[in-house]
């Protein structure tokens, strides 16, 4: 598989769980987030380039926990090496600027 990625990603360190925006549903969780992308880790295949609106958590220095809100792209997704989950990976297609400034704060976070 040829590299993609145009920006470093980082793993969490603690869970931290995509929700639809529109329905409030989990989607999964992360399992490494950039300034342009993610991995999601679940139980149920996206559609091929669907579009989601997700909110996830991500932590400050001073230990609050707000939320940002980004716009996200399917891009490909298969079977995990765990038997039930699939990795896919997503494009963020839209996010406002206060959320991306406090993802690039997280991203540089140690």
């Amino acid at each position: 598989m040829n590299e993609q990625r145009r920006a470093p990603r980082k793993r969490p360190n603690y869970v931290v769980t995509v929700t639809d925006a529109l329905t409030g549903q989990s989607l999964g969780h992360v399992g490494n987030l950039s300034s342009n992308g993610m991995l999601l880790i679940s139980q149920h295949s996206p559609r091929s380039e669907a579009v989601y609106q997700v909110c996830l958590p991500l932590p400050t220095r001073d230990g609050n926990m707000p939320t940002i809100e980004v716009g996200i792209q399917e891009q490909w997704h298969e079977p995990a090496a765990t038997p039930g989950q699939i990795w896919s990976g997503f494009r963020i297609i839209a996010i406002g600027s206060n959320d991306a400034a406090q993802l690039e704060r997280w991203l540089h976070q140690p």
